[in-house]
């Protein structure tokens, strides 16, 4: 595959680069909203035009840095247009040049990258203030509403005709990873480990990330897309607006993944949130991975403060003892690799197949052991069961009579043994019970119920 080009967005804060973005993808992509500096993180997504393909990235609002914070995400602006092959600088149309917008342009020009100037919302088509930003120094120059969908066609025109040709190629048998978790416990740093680079902003200030960052990294001939997410508060701590909608984006990484991996920091391991979490996740069906991060930080550690602090996380994770635990820092590296291991493993684990004979035997043999308890007269029978081919989370029918007074704790014990015979570690597994000749529709999972 060719390497795709890529098509920077730059502009003071503003003036409308993220909705530009979304509408090119034809998709929500990043958060918009009224509220001036709502990007923050470089975002970058695949587009297409008439059979084009080539990455779109969307970068903070510019401006003088007040702090090292912004310091950092000034920097990545710059990075982006160093790594761009078209720069696509955005003014607002109902105002005047601003200082911001002449140091955006000189940067871009300074490029030597061929750039086009985007006047963004452009809603009045009467409002005609060309000659206003043509002093910037950009010739070629387009006037676009995202509201209207005006001149968006025009402006891609205009991309692929300075961009070199290329197609991707799907990769093949993406894994999804997504980092999960309360604000601040190490998701970007990780993120930026993994990757190994520096594309989602590190800071110590909570909620730094609010959109999906996403990269691919290739691990033994394994394509692994790993997405990083901003942190999930209590419920009664979400603010309205962009705060919330980085929530919903986070709900959506982990509809999109395949595996979670679920961060806390060992001075905060009892948190009922985190419980929470790990509980949205098992009831997704996706894979997780229990991940304590920043251990590095932590003082006073012995030879045995791992283990102590294992039990301790077992006893609270109880629900999903099946997830696997690993200690990471991002500092020093330490597991950092391990983690792309035990995700593999995983996935081997969520794509295993059983043979439905030898499902059956291991029903019978553990029916024997110990049948299923009833009602008088409504005792229920299991008699056989088969593995469902399409469900990415392993998930299995048992087909039998009366199953609706099968107790929930016989749920557990058959989940428990079948476990202790094929594993299936780290991933949730769905046991369908469904009367003989009654057809079957897709539902809660009997293993979900509240009595669990």
């Amino acid at each position: 595959m060719k390497r795709l080009p890529i098509v920077a967005i730059v502009g003071r804060a503003n003036v409308g680069k993220s909705s530009l973005f979304n509408t090119i993808l034809s998709r929500r992509e990043v958060i918009v909203a009224r509220e001036s500096g709502t990007t923050r993180d470089s975002i970058s997504a695949k587009a297409n035009w008439k059979y084009q393909d080539f990455w779109i990235v969307d970068t903070a609002g510019m401006k003088d840095p007040e702090d090292d914070f912004e310091l950092t995400i000034q920097d990545q602006i710059t990075q982006a247009v160093d790594g761009a092959d078209v720069i696509v600088v955005v003014v607002e149309a109902g105002s005047s040049v601003t200082e911001e917008d002449r140091k955006v342009a000189k940067m871009a020009l300074r490029s030597k990258k061929p750039v086009i100037l985007v006047v963004n919302k452009s809603d009045d088509i009467n409002n005609n203030r060309e000659s206003d930003f043509i002093r910037l120094g950009i010739t070629d120059l387009v006037e676009t509403s995202t509201t209207q969908n005006r001149n968006i066609n025009t402006l891609l025109d205009k991309v692929i005709a300075l961009i070199p040709k290329a197609r991707a190629s799907a990769p093949d048998n993406l894994l999804r990873v997504a980092l999960i978790g309360r604000p601040n416990v190490g998701k970007s740093h990780l993120f930026n480990s993994l990757s190994k680079k520096q594309q989602a902003i590190v800071a110590d200030v909570a909620g730094t990330t609010r959109d999906i960052n996403r990269n691919t990294i290739r691990f033994h001939d394994r394509d692994i897309e790993i997405l990083d997410t901003a942190g999930i508060r209590k419920s009664g701590k979400i603010e309205r607006g962009i705060e919330y909608f980085s929530y919903l984006r986070t709900l959506q990484a982990i509809d999109q993944a395949d595996i979670c991996l679920l961060l806390m920091t060992a001075d905060e391991l009892n948190v009922a949130l985190d419980q929470k979490i790990a509980g949205m996740i098992k009831e997704a069906g996706k894979g997780l991975l229990l991940v304590v991060s920043k251990w590095d930080a932590v003082e006073d550690k012995t030879p045995f403060t791992r283990d102590e602090l294992a039990v301790q996380i077992a006893h609270t994770f109880d629900f999903v003892a099946w997830a696997p635990l690993i200690f990471t820092s991002s500092v020093t590296g330490q597991n950092v690799t391990k983690i792309f291991e035990v995700v593999t493993e995983i996935e081997e684990t969520r794509k295993q197949r059983i043979a439905t004979k030898d499902l059956n035997k291991w029903l019978q043999n553990t029916i024997e052991r110990h049948p299923p308890a009833g009602l008088k007269n409504r005792m229920p029978k299991l008699n056989y069961m088969v593995q469902e081919s399409e469900n990415e989370c392993p998930s299995f029918k048992i087909f039998g009579s009366s199953t609706k007074f099968i107790h929930w704790s016989y749920r557990r014990y058959l989940e428990k043994n079948l476990r202790y015979v094929y594993s299936f570690a780290g991933t949730p597994i769905q046991l369908w019970f469904i009367e003989k000749h009654v057809t079957h529709k897709h539902g809660q999972s009997p293993t979900y119920n509240k009595g669990k």
